[in-house]
């Protein structure tokens, strides 16, 4: 990668990191430090509270995608990160439950994952874009894990409004790393796609339906993965970081040899639907692990580990298919319906999570997550031939 092309994509990805951070850094301690707020002994609204961030996200997703294409990558980041700020803010003077759902709304409204991620197509050759990709899911990941260490920390510090303060001024921070520290935004492409086309495109869809089916599966997960840890690893639930960190930080090292192997061999779609089916391996091991009363905790682990080296696996190179396979005048658009459908993704395996759970056991959550692979795999195996490097394809319907 040229300097031009690292400067791009480490700085585009601390902005999408500090995205995320808005919704990781509160999970740990929101509905105990909500219990204290005026409304905040409805488990409803402190789950609305929790969720809407991601249901907001989804609205605006293809409306600034679209808006990226037609006024402008960093135009449209600098918006949202505006956005993010203010409900940030919103959110850190809340005195009531009601407010901080407010806050949490605005926050999501600055959906700026399409224009981000466009904006990283834009400024990488196809040889590295997935490799560019993978430093977003870096982020992603190293924001997750690092936000299950330091979120108690903040909290004890500077409170539930400090930790809201902090990401609103980071958000500022952001626009100046937008503006002074990422390099000039390509020329975009002449022409107009409408969104129409953009839906219509059947190999499009097919992966909009895996990222989708991606984040179901990981927030379903996770609603009862910190009582597996409990119950299996006796491990109380400050402490669960100790397994997040070292396990996400060894499936990124682990995800490099499949990524290169898929990019310099033009394996893409063998390393892709591996991966897949990697992950319904992992569903249905979770499946048996849950079905115990007992399990020596290092099965949990490893299977932990091997969720995460297939989801990075599958986190990076899906964006960078989209990128590739969308016309060039709709990158933005195509890139705004992704993160959309991830989006809701996140909101619908929240849900689904918590009310099987509820109704039918946490091991349900694992049949889910293997019903929804299993469709994916069906899908994956019947796609085209992915887009080599250096390959200009055209949208294919």
């Amino acid at each position: 990668m040229t300097s031009n092309e690292i400067r791009a994509s480490t700085s585009l990805a601390s902005i999408f990191a500090l995205r995320m951070l808005g919704l990781f850094l509160i999970l740990p301690v929101f509905s105990v430090h909500a219990k204290g707020l005026p409304g905040g002994e409805s488990a409803t609204l402190v789950g609305l509270a929790l969720g809407i961030y991601g249901l907001t996200q989804s609205f605006g997703q293809i409306p600034f995608g679209i808006a990226s294409d037609k006024y402008g990558r960093k135009r449209v980041i600098v918006i949202g990160l505006i956005l993010f700020a203010l409900g940030s803010f919103i959110a850190a003077a809340a005195d009531d439950i009601v407010w901080v759902i407010v806050g949490r709304a605005v926050q999501g409204a600055g959906a700026i994952s399409a224009a981000v991620t466009a904006f990283i197509a834009d400024s990488t050759r196809e040889e590295h874009r997935t490799k560019a990709m993978a430093m977003v899911g870096a982020s992603i990941g190293v924001t997750f894990a690092g936000s299950l260490v330091l979120s108690p920390l903040l909290y004890q510090a500077i409170g539930m409004g400090g930790i809201f303060a902090l990401t609103g001024i980071l958000s500022v921070l952001a626009i100046l790393v937008v503006l002074y520290i990422v390099p000039a935004a390509p020329a975009l492409p002449p022409g107009r796609v409408s969104i129409r086309e953009v839906l219509a495109n059947g190999e499009l869809m097919r992966l909009n339906y895996g990222v989708f089916a991606l984040h179901v599966t990981q927030m379903a997960m996770f609603v009862v993965m910190p009582s597996a840890l409990i119950r299996f690893g006796h491990l109380p639930l400050g402490e669960h970081w100790k397994i997040y960190l070292p396990v996400v930080l060894a499936s990124f090292i682990l995800m490099l040899p499949p990524i290169f192997i898929a990019e310099r061999r033009g394996k893409s779609k063998q390393v892709f639907v591996a991966a897949i089916a990697l992950l319904l391996a992992v569903q249905v091991g979770m499946w048996l692990v849950f079905a115990q009363t007992q399990l020596h905790w290092a099965w949990l682990v490893a299977l932990l580990l091997v969720f995460f080296i297939a989801f990075n696996i599958l986190e990076a190179s899906q964006p960078s298919l989209v990128s590739r396979i969308a016309p060039p005048a709709a990158k933005g658009a195509a890139l705004g319906v992704y993160n959309t459908l991830q989006a809701l993704g996140l909101f619908c395996g929240g849900a689904l999570g918590g009310w099987l759970t509820q109704h039918t056991g946490g091991a349900s959550v694992f049949v889910l997550g293997a019903v929804l692979t299993v469709a994916w795999l069906i899908i994956a195996a019947n796609m085209k031939n992915l887009p080599r490097r250096g390959q200009v394809q055209a949208a294919v319907v």
